[in-house]
């Protein structure tokens, strides 16, 4: 596959990135899209992956605290390696500006895909917007 990755901030990839996490949160996963909004778009670093046609296919964000969050995938395409693409972006981004470690909350299915690029469970399984997570810590 030929993409294409983009980081930058909210108002560059809003557009973008609000597409694939109404798709892939709001119906796919029915999370409340009052739940998918906040405060933090604003303020995070956004990665977009792109298709050849220059469609969005795959995005996720860096909140200044080092949280990496709203990580999606266009469904037909899991699988073949565009969320570690996006991860990987998020990771190498974090750590130019300097973070040392690193969190996130995994979906319970993605629990395998997060620790084979080197994140850690901490604690114990929660809830969040309907649907089982676990938080997961990243040490550079």
């Amino acid at each position: 596959m030929n993409w294409c990755i983009v980081t930058g901030d909210w108002d560059q990839l809003r557009e973008d990135a609000q597409r694939l996490r109404i798709e892939v949160f709001v119906i796919e996963q029915s999370v409340p899209i009052e739940l998918e909004w906040d405060e933090s778009d604003a303020i995070s670093i956004h990665t977009v992956a792109y298709d050849e046609d220059g469609q969005p296919i795959a995005t996720g964000r860096l909140l200044p605290d080092g949280h990496i969050g709203r990580m999606a995938v266009r469904k037909n395409l899991r699988g073949a390696g565009l969320g570690g693409l996006v991860l990987n972006t998020l990771l190498t981004e974090a750590q130019r500006i300097g973070h040392t470690e690193l969190m996130l909350h995994a979906q319970t299915h993605a629990l395998g895909f997060y620790e084979r690029h080197g994140f850690h469970r901490a604690g114990e399984e929660f809830m969040e917007a309907g649907i089982a997570h676990m938080k997961m810590t990243y040490l550079f």
